[in-house]
């Protein structure tokens, strides 16, 4: 039998298994499922560092939901891979994946509120977005073109939107977050990382690829 992971709310397994749906159709179709204090966070990357040396922004969609209070759990698996299960249960594949981003956790506090942007500069930023790659595109690209026609697009700063990447609003469109009343969304910083808030989740974006080496710190006296 597939393992499963229960809620204590039906609700919450079916906004999970909607989320998932929406992150297979990403190039990335991977989901990580974190669970600890009663709260599972969900998250997806639309856009995110290839490799060493690419300074592509990492960009990642979030939701919370509420979860088993005994439930800890930080799973990475296939978003297309999960499935509905019985009473309220989402049945997981059986073998988790691993995905770079993964790895990245953003920071919990220190989190500060800098600016207020409408909902509408997310969605005009899509449609200047969408636009873009379409026009920059050739005829019958590969999926490396492709790739990196999207990241060069979506990774650069908006002015719209005080500076953030774009991609953050092609994360808000594709993971579900616009919706079709304009609302205000809460722009937050601490470090590297900005957080723009709406009613149906969160988008983080770690600025650039860090790389390089630290410096070389003295051990001992000579």
């Amino acid at each position: 039998m597939a393992p499963q992971l229960v809620f204590p709310d039906p609700r919450a397994a079916a906004d999970v298994l909607t989320f998932a749906g929406r992150a297979a159709r990403l190039s990335d179709p991977v989901i990580r499922l974190r669970a600890t204090g009663g709260t599972m966070a969900v998250s997806a990357a639309p856009l995110s560092p290839r490799g060493f040396g690419d300074d592509v922004p990492t960009v990642l969609g979030m939701r919370f939901v509420s979860s088993d209070p005994e439930l800890e759990c930080d799973l990475v698996v296939d978003a297309g891979a999960l499935s509905a299960g019985d009473g309220g249960a989402l049945r997981l594949p059986d073998s988790g994946v691993s995905a770079a981003w993964a790895g990245i956790s953003p920071p919990r506090g220190g989190w500060l509120r800098t600016a207020e942007l409408s909902s509408d500069a997310l969605t005009a930023s899509v449609r200047r977005g969408v636009a873009a790659v379409a026009a920059a595109l050739p005829a019958d690209p590969g999926e490396d073109i492709v790739r990196t026609v999207r990241a060069a697009i979506w990774g650069q700063p908006d002015p719209s939107l005080g500076g953030v990447a774009a991609g953050a609003s092609f994360a808000a469109d594709a993971l579900g977050f616009l919706a079709a009343d304009a609302e205000s969304v809460g722009v937050y910083r601490t470090g590297t990382w900005t957080r723009l808030t709406l009613r149906r989740g969160h988008v983080l974006v770690r600025a650039g690829n860090p790389t390089g080496l630290t410096a070389v710190r003295s051990t001992g006296g000579r």
